[in-house]
Order: structure tokens, then sequence, then C-alpha cells
């Protein structure tokens, strides 16, 4: 599947009166993209999110990997953790997406991993985003417990089986999810699945369920 790596795959997204640096790859016939929102501490370069936006992209979906906060902002600690800004950033990104030309049409996923998740659900139970898919990996998803009454979308959550007070957390808002939903856990993973395979389990099961979902 050929992507379109151009000029144009670099680009600065406003949200809310703030620019934010990114990257957004278009396969050939994509028909969706994923916004990926990352976890505290990490930036649109995370080995790991890369690694599986690279992995959706072989499955003709789009990606946006950009950064959710300002080098400024990103050396507060605070602002890491103030899942209400990451939320309002993740949705004027998608705001973004759907005002740009060749993607403003496209079904939109989120995938989003540690703080990052709460962000994703968050934004997906706002129905201006519309959004087709989320993925969380790893995800604090307890962040987000007010808001997944509210998501409609078919919801994947990968969780390490090591991991286990996230494992907890996610079994638990599982239960309260009422979209279509699927809890996949990789056995013997830990938070940051750094263990043989864990990953590309982790990619292999984030790209099906957008490929089915977005493609």
């Amino acid at each position: 599947m050929g992507t379109s790596e151009n000029e144009d795959s670099i680009v600065t997204i406003t949200a809310n009166g703030v620019e934010l640096e990114g990257e957004l790859l278009v396969p050939d016939g994509a028909t969706g993209v994923v916004l990926f929102a990352h976890g505290s501490g990490s930036s649109r370069h995370s080995p790991r999110n890369n690694f599986v936006a690279g992995r959706v992209r072989d499955r003709g979906v789009a990606t946006l990997l950009f950064d959710l906060l300002t080098e400024a902002e990103d050396r507060t600690y605070e602002t890491r953790f103030d899942i209400s800004l990451l939320t309002d950033r993740l949705v004027g990104a998608t705001r973004w997406v759907r005002n740009r030309d060749g993607v403003g049409a496209f079904r939109i996923g989120y995938f989003g991993s540690s703080t990052g998740s709460a962000a994703a659900l968050r934004a997906a139970a706002q129905p201006e985003t519309e959004v087709s898919a989320v993925v969380s990996r790893g995800g604090r998803v307890d962040m987000a417990e007010a808001a997944l009454k509210q998501v409609s979308a078919p919801t994947l959550f990968i969780v390490g089986g090591n991991d286990h007070p996230v494992l907890e957390w996610n079994r638990e808002a599982y239960d309260r999810l009422s979209s279509e939903k699927s809890l996949e856990v990789i056995e013997g993973a830990s938070h940051l699945f750094e263990e043989p395979g864990a990953l590309e389990s982790v990619a292999d099961r984030a790209g099906e369920w957008f490929e089915r979902n977005l493609a």
C-alpha cells in the first residue's frame, strides 16, 4: 500500500488558538484517518505509536501523529495530566482534520495510550467529533469515567496482562461502555508492551479494528 510522503506530511495544526506540530500520512485509497493521542511525557515521535501507526497505514488507513502540548506546556508535570486540556486539543485537531482538503470527509478514529486514552474517550463522547472507532493501549480509562456512557463509537481496550492496576481500571470501564466494544488482554505484557511480540500484537489488533471501522 503506497503512502503519500511528500512535503505536506509535516503539518501545523491550529487547535483552540495554539499551533501544534504533527505528521499526516495518507495511504493511497484511504477513506479513514486515525488521530494518535499519546500519554504524558510522550510526543509524536513516540516509537511505540509510530510502530502502530505504520501497521495502521499498511491496512489503508491514514494516520495523524501530533503533539498534544507545546514544548513549554510539556515541561510542566501538571499540564501533562490535565485531561480536560488534552481533550480540548484532540477535539481541536479533529476539527482541523474535518476542514482539511483531502481528508476532511474521512471517517475518524482515535488511538490513545496511557493518559491519551482518557482524552480520546472524552473527545469521542462529544457529538461534534463524530468518531467512528477508538482504540486504547494501556489506557488510563479511569480518568474518563464520566464520559464513558456517551461514547457511541466501537471501542477496543488493549491491556497488558501484567499491568495489574490498569487492567482492573479497563475492566471496570469496559463494563460501563454501551457501544460495540472489546477488551483484549496481551498475556505476559507490561504497561509499555516491551516484551517480545507484545507491541506487534497491539498493532495487529488495533489495525484490524480500524480497518473494519474506517477503511
